[in-house]
């Protein structure tokens, strides 16, 4: 017999809408029971520095980095992957969540909070834990279900999570890399490292400083990465990516501009790229036997904005002989398993985190 509880969830899940949150360290993705994706937002909050108003959320307060008065000022409220300013996190899920769940009634019957299913790092203590779902009750959650990144994002890419075989997942986010075997929902072996699409971006600002004398943004070190980022070099001069850079020449302190290519990317973020690749080689070697013809059959997935890095997946199948594949958007893979795992009360009481 249906528990009470249970009961209440499911007349309520046909009114209430509850949300899905990839609450990462570049970027916030929502997605909503029915609706899917309905909001991909920069994980930035522009706070006034006297009064602590909040004045813009997302792609306004990222606009805003580099560019604000002394009495403003744009953070991102989550580093790493966990959140580092809780009280600019609380404020940021409450914007997500009233853009997502007006209130409103029907017939005079009030709606209720929403539920909340939330990716967050495999490897965060757990006052980490404690953190997010603070952040998210003070916020106007009803309920809120934490479930590792890389679970989520072997949900969302609809590998086998729930049989008896092996399936692998990678996902580089802007804080952290995740990598994990998952087999019988719940993951065999799993490594969380706090490097990624972030120290890339760190990288390039250097190489650029110490090499070039060029004084650039984060904002226009993500660019650099996205339009001409690299795993691999390349000999085909015919089609490599060559974009510009600008900057604040150092010496002279006016504007200056140099052009870079895929091959000087390569070289600029092969440090942290490396340490990425030698922890999926290493996860890998501490897979029980059993489930590695399932991984060298199955190949792994890659997820996350860190995938979509040219030649990633060419460079990690060389170097694990396995076969590797892209999810189709990887971008969203983390939300949208969070979002199949509120669906599926089995699934997500198997696979969140207590």
């Amino acid at each position: 017999m249906q528990s009470e509880n249970s009961f209440t969830d499911n007349i309520w899940k046909y009114f209430a809408h509850d949300i899905a949150i990839d609450l990462g360290t570049a970027n916030t993705l929502v997605f909503t029971l029915g609706k899917g994706i309905v909001m991909r937002e920069p994980s930035t909050v522009a706070t006034h520095k006297k009064t602590k108003d909040i004045l813009a959320v997302g792609h306004e307060a990222k606009n805003m980095i580099g560019k604000t008065p002394a009495n403003i000022t744009a953070v991102r409220p989550l580093r790493n992957g966990v959140i580092s300013d809780f009280d600019m996190a609380e404020a940021m899920i409450k914007y997500f969540i009233k853009r997502v769940h007006k209130s409103h009634s029907i017939f005079d019957l009030k709606i209720p909070r929403p539920r909340l299913a939330i990716g967050i790092p495999s490897g965060v203590t757990e006052v980490e834990r404690k953190a997010v779902v603070d952040a998210a009750m003070k916020s106007g959650a009803r309920k809120v279900y934490l479930i590792e990144e890389p679970m989520a994002a072997a949900i969302g890419a609809k590998l086998p999570v729930e049989e008896a075989s092996g399936s692998m997942v990678v996902d580089i986010g802007g804080g952290t890399s995740e990598i994990a075997i998952i087999s019988l929902g719940g993951i065999v072996t799993s490594r969380s490292i706090r490097i990624a699409g972030d120290e890339f971006d760190e990288e390039i600002i250097n190489w650029a400083k110490y090499k070039h004398n060029l004084l650039i943004g984060e904002k226009t070190s993500e660019e650099i990465k996205i339009s001409a980022g690299a795993a691999t070099p390349t000999s085909n001069e015919k089609d490599m990516k060559v974009v510009s850079m600008r900057g604040r020449d150092l010496k002279t302190g006016l504007p200056k501009e140099i052009m870079v290519n895929e091959n000087d990317m390569y070289e600029t973020i092969e440090r942290p790229l490396g340490l990425i690749v030698e922890n999926i080689k290493d996860t890998i070697e501490e897979t029980p036997p059993e489930l590695l013809a399932d991984l060298y059959h199955n190949g792994m997935v890659l997820t996350g904005g860190g995938a979509l890095l040219r030649r990633l997946d060419q460079r990690i199948a060389n170097e694990t002989k396995m076969p590797v594949f892209i999810d189709e958007d990887p971008l969203t893979t983390v939300v949208r398993g969070c979002g199949i795992s509120l669906e599926h009360i089995g699934l997500l009481n198997k696979v969140r985190i207590d």
